[in-house]
C-alpha cells in the first residue's frame, strides 16, 4: 500500500536527501519546475531527468536522460509524467536502486506502485512534495527541528 499516514510521508521525506525528478521542465511555469525550486530552495540535492531537454541545466543542475545515468544513490524518484507512462518511471527507480517513488498529484497507477513495492521500495502517490513538506511543518534538510 502507498504511504498515507503523515508520520510514514515524513519520515520519508526527513530521511531524503536527494530526488530525482522524472518529467522535469525547464520551463518556470510548469509544476515541474516549481517542485523542484521548492526542493532546492528546501535543501534537497534534485536532479532533473527528461530525455527531451537531456544535457541542458535546469535550476543548475544538469538534465539527464535517464535514472541510470546518474550514478549516484538517489532517495526518492519525483514522477511527472502521465499516469500510464508512471510504470516505466518506477522500473528506471528499481533499477538504480531508489527507496522511493513518489507520483505527483493526478499520477494514479496502481500497478507502477504495486510494482515498486513488491521491488521493496516505499511508494506515495497522488500528492505533491511541495505541499506535503509545509503541511507536515518540516524543517529545511540540514536544520535541526
Amino acid at each position: 500500500m502507498p504511504l498515507t499516514r503523515d508520520e510514514e510521508i515524513a519520515e520519508l521525506l526527513r530521511n531524503a536527501r536527494t530526488i530525482a525528478v522524472v518529467g522535469a521542465s525547464d520551463r518556470p511555469d510548469r509544476p515541474s519546475y516549481a517542485v523542484m525550486k521548492f526542493l532546492q530552495d528546501w535543501g534537497y540535492r534534485v536532479l532533473p531527468v527528461n530525455p527531451q531537454i537531456t544535457g541542458e541545466h535546469v535550476l543548475g543542475e544538469f538534465v539527464w536522460r535517464e535514472l541510470a545515468q546518474i550514478g549516484i544513490p538517489i532517495d526518492i524518484v519525483d514522477i511527472f509524467r502521465r499516469p500510464e507512462m508512471a510504470a516505466e518511471a518506477v522500473e528506471q527507480a528499481i533499477f538504480v536502486g531508489a527507496k522511493a517513488v513518489w507520483m505527483q498529484i493526478g499520477v494514479i497507477n496502481e500497478e507502477a506502485a504495486a510494482l515498486a513495492e513488491a521491488a521493496g521500495l516505499k511508494v506515495v502517490m497522488d500528492r505533491c512534495p511541495k505541499i506535503e513538506i509545509p503541511r507536515l511543518g518540516l524543517p529545511k534538510v540540514g536544520a535541526e527541528a
